[in-house]
Order: C-alpha cells, then sequence, then structure tokens
C-alpha cells in the first residue's frame, strides 16, 4: 500500500472538514438558504425583544455615545417592501463586485496578450524554486497597501505561478490567500486602515483620557515584525502541510512548459516594462507632490479607494496593450475589446455567486444581527474578568471569532473599541495595544469565512482547477493557516507585552501611569 495508509489525526480532521463542507449545497444555494435562515431568525428575534445598548463610536457624527438596537424583522411588511426594493441594488453594490471586474478588464488584456504568462516565465526561471512560496505570500502581505487589489490580482497569479512549475495550483492559491487576508494586519508600510482604526481607537480611549491621540503608526513596528513572521509561517504550513495534503494536480489545465523566451518576447517585455515606467512615472507625479491632482486636502485616502483601482486597471492593461503589438498578439482596437470581453466572460459563476452573497450579507447587516452578535460576544469577554495572558488571549480568540460573522475590520472596531479600550486602559494596557490584539483577531479568520466579501470570488475562481473545489476545500485548505497564525500571532504579542517592548515609535504596551 502506498503512503495513503496512515494519516494524522489533523489531515484526518481536514478531510473531514473538506468532505463534509462539499456535501454542502452548491455555495449560491447555500446563500439562498442562509438568507432565507436570517430573515427567520430576525422575526424571532423581534418576537422574542432582542436588543442590545452599548456605548459605541458613531462613524457618522464622529463621537463616542449610546446606542441601543433591536432586531430588525424581514418577515413584516416593511422587510417584505426592503427585501424587493434592495435586490437590485444589493447586488450591483456589492463592494467586490466593482473591484473585480474592473481589476479583470485589465487582468484580461495583459493575460490574453501572452504578457502574464511571459513575466511568470521570466519570474519563475529568475526565482530559485525554494522561495517561489515565500515570495508569493511576501507579495500579498505587502498587497494590502493596494486595498483589495491583492485578492483579484495576487491570489490567481499564485494558482498560476504554481500550475506554472509543476506544482498545485491550490497551493499557490492559498499561500497568496493566507498572505492577502490572513496576514492582513502585517505590513511593512502603512496602509489605509492604520489611521482608519487609529481614528476610532483615539475616540474611544477620550472615554477615559480625554486628550489621548492614537497615531497611525501605532502597531507599525510589530506590524513589520509579523510581515517576516507570516511570510515564514505561511511558507512552512503551504510546503509541509497543504501542498502534501492536496498532493499531484490531476486536473484539465495544461502545465505550461518553462522554456527560453523568444527574441520576439523579449522585446515586447521590454518595451512593456518602460511603458509601465513611464505610467508609473506619471502616477508618481499625480499623487507625491504635496499639491497633486490626486490629493485632496493634502490626503490620498479618496483616491486610495475607487481612484487606485482604475489605476491598477491601467497597470496591467498598458503593458499588456504594449506588449500585444510588439509580439503581434493583438493588432487592433477589436482584438482589444474581445480580450476584455474574454475575460470579464469567465466570471459568470462569481456573478451568480455575488448576486446571492450581496443579499446574505446586507440581510445580516439589515436585521442588526451581525451587531447583536458582536456585541453579545463583547459583553460575554468583558464579564469573564480575565487580565493579564489569559485576557489577551481570550479578546483576540473572540475578535476572530465575531469576525466569522462581521467582516468588516472597521465597523466591528467602533463597536468594540469603545467597550475594550477604556476597559483596558483601567488595567494597564494602552489603547494600541488592544488595537494590536484586535488585529490578530481580526485577520486569522478572514481566510475561513464564507462572509469574508471575497470568499465568494476565491471560491469561483478555485474551481477553475476542479469543479469539485467547493466552500469545504477552501475552508480546510485554509484551516491550518488560519490557527497556526492565530496560535503564532498570539504568542509573539504576549511576549512583546511581557519584554515591554515597543509595538509603534514611542508606544509601549502598558500605560505609562496607572
Amino acid at each position: 500500500m502506498e503512503q495513503k495508509q496512515k494519516k494524522s489525526f489533523f489531515n484526518r480532521f481536514l478531510d473531514f472538514v473538506e468532505v463534509g463542507g462539499n456535501k454542502l449545497p452548491h455555495p449560491v444555494t447555500l446563500f439562498v438558504i442562509l438568507s432565507l435562515i436570517i430573515i427567520v431568525i430576525s422575526e424571532v428575534c423581534v418576537r422574542a425583544g432582542v436588543t442590545v445598548t452599548y456605548t459605541g463610536f458613531n462613524q457618522k457624527t464622529k463621537v463616542v455615545e449610546e446606542i441601543t438596537l433591536s432586531a430588525k424583522s424581514l418577515m413584516n411588511a416593511e422587510g417584505l417592501r426592503y427585501i424587493f426594493d434592495t435586490m437590485t441594488p444589493n447586488f450591483t453594490g456589492f463592494a467586490p463586485l466593482g473591484t473585480v471586474l474592473v481589476a479583470m478588464i485589465g487582468v484580461g488584456v495583459a493575460e490574453g496578450t501572452g504578457l502574464i504568462q511571459t513575466v511568470l516565465k521570466k519570474m519563475v526561471m529568475s526565482t530559485p524554486k525554494k522561495l517561489l512560496t515565500a515570495v508569493i505570500v511576501f507579495a500579498g502581505i505587502m498587497s494590502n497597501i493596494a486595498s483589495d487589489a491583492g485578492y483579484v490580482v495576487l491570489i490567481p497569479l499564485g494558482a498560476i505561478i504554481f500550475l506554472s512549475v509543476g506544482r498545485h495550483p491550490i497551493a499557490g492559491l492559498a499561500a497568496a490567500f493566507a498572505g492577502v487576508s490572513g496576514g492582513f494586519s502585517a505590513n511593512l508600510l502603512i496602509g489605509t486602515i492604520d489611521p482608519l482604526l487609529g481614528g476610532i481607537t483615539t475616540e474611544s480611549a477620550k472615554i477615559f483620557a480625554p486628550n489621548y491621540f492614537v497615531p497611525a503608526t501605532a502597531n507599525w513596528y510589530f506590524m513589520m515584525f509579523s510581515t517576516f513572521v507570516i511570510t515564514i509561517l505561511g511558507t512552512i504550513i503551504t510546503e509541509k502541510i497543504v501542498e502534501p495534503r492536496l498532493g499531484t494536480y490531476k486536473g484539465t489545465h495544461d502545465v505550461e512548459n518553462i522554456s527560453e523566451l523568444s527574441d520576439v518576447e523579449k522585446k515586447g517585455l521590454k518595451w512593456a516594462g518602460i511603458s509601465l515606467l513611464l505610467f508609473l512615472a506619471l502616477m508618481a507625479y499625480l499623487t507625491i507632490p504635496a499639491n497633486a491632482v490626486f490629493r485632496v486636502d493634502g490626503s490620498l485616502n479618496k483616491f486610495m479607494g475607487n481612484g487606485l483601482l482604475v489605476a491598477i486597471m491601467f497597470f496591467f492593461m498598458i503593458p499588456g496593450i504594449v506588449y500585444g503589438a510588439i509580439t503581434k498578439s493583438i493588432k487592433n482596437d477589436k482584438d482589444v475589446a474581445n480580450l476584455m470581453g474574454n475575460s470579464l466572460g469567465t466570471l459568470g459563476g462569481y456573478l451568480a455567486l455575488s448576486f446571492a452573497a450581496a443579499q446574505f450579507i446586507v440581510y445580516f447587516s439589515y436585521t442588526n444581527l451581525g451587531t447583536i452578535v458582536a456585541v453579545k460576544g463583547a459583553a460575554f469577554l468583558e464579564a469573564t474578568g480575565f487580565t493579564g495572558f489569559p485576557l489577551i488571549v481570550g479578546f483576540i480568540i473572540v475578535t476572530a471569532f465575531i469576525n466569522l460573522f462581521m467582516g468588516s475590520a472597521s465597523a466591528k472596531w467602533a463597536i468594540m473599541a469603545p467597550v475594550f479600550v477604556p476597559m483596558f486602559m483601567k488595567i494597564g494596557f494602552t489603547p494600541e495595544f488592544t488595537q494590536a490584539m484586535y488585529r490578530i483577531g481580526d485577520s486569522c479568520t478572514n481566510i475561513i469565512s464564507p462572509l469574508m466579501s471575497y470568499f465568494a470570488f476565491i471560491v469561483a475562481y478555485s474551481q477553475k482547477f476542479g469543479k469539485e473545489n467547493g466552500m469545504g476545500t477552501l475552508i480546510s485548505t485554509m484551516l491550518p493557516f488560519s490557527i497556526c497564525f492565530l496560535v503564532a500571532w498570539s504568542i509573539i504579542l504576549v511576549i512583546w507585552y511581557f519584554l515591554g517592548l515597543p509595538i509603534g515609535p514611542e508606544i509601549y504596551p502598558t500605560m505609562p501611569i496607572m
């Protein structure tokens, strides 16, 4: 008998998760069922008089105030009107939908002309195979500064790169997903989420200390250190746990032979690179100077949303067109338009999935069930009375659990921060350290939560490499990353706390005077 004889308990557990998960209905059907369940539960909660009161940061008024929320029903006249009136805008307003479609226009051109394949060829030939996994995980972590671009660009690229060197594409997809989403709170640079969370933490800290201010660099040192830890862990988990379990890829996608670049490919790559440098120079001119066009009141925050997405589209499209013109893979504007259409045409399954997922996520929010779960979970932790090590670990675990039901990092923090930041200040933790705890829990379960905005897209994309790949496959593949990241990151933060190391410039885990 082959090596299949003995499987560890952990591998048997992952097999159970995969088999059980894949026996669930099609993801579209599953989200429809979940939406119906939310509708019924909302009515039950209303009849039971479920309500929560908490001190929360109101993002509209920018003040901390007492908020009372009751469950809202979708089974009464108002709820039914809401279901029918919002079904279309729920779908068209589903944030990941526009992100995916716009990004895929540019990626489709670059892929259709052969540019991406050539770049991958060059990358594979230039990067030592031993470093390939680490490079993908690291790139995923760093992609967080580009908002959601990593989800729609790097995760598919991870699968393609692994396939091109004869490795299992789902392992490449998993490595990229682990970096992009599981490592969301690690980075060498300050991203858009840092000032957003810092603002909420500042307002919450003012409940206890009116003049307290939390800068965007509050967790910077810890984030930088975490970047290398998550890169190493992600690499080890991919190569020692995920890939061996997936085995040899036996799908229908051909493994591209890696051969030397032809002269025309080299020429195309050269001019594509020049066009990309010119585009980057233009973007630098439009963003870096203090009075740059894309700066509003000196800030790039507005551009970092939708504007950056368009820039990413052109980042792929412009060199793709140049490469195609040099190599003759495109001859006129009709070819470019066809490549765009072909790229969007592959997303039919994702569109159907987005329609169903959007309804479920909006219903969960409208009924206030997501907020109720978050507040009740926070109240449970507050009631335990833990301190020190148990408190740190307990808070991270509760945050990770709540993250399974409420995906938005800022929305969760707006509810939890006013409760926990002042409470933890009273026992000696700085607001910045509490924020670091929150960010660990918020990151680690992104990759196993079907409520994570891009989960549906990743499931749909994984099915390109095997129609049997469902939610169970993705969750069981990502579970080792989630568990290891949660355990290792928590241990590191506890060590950081006991050693009293700075988590940011002149910022420490404990309050100077208590």
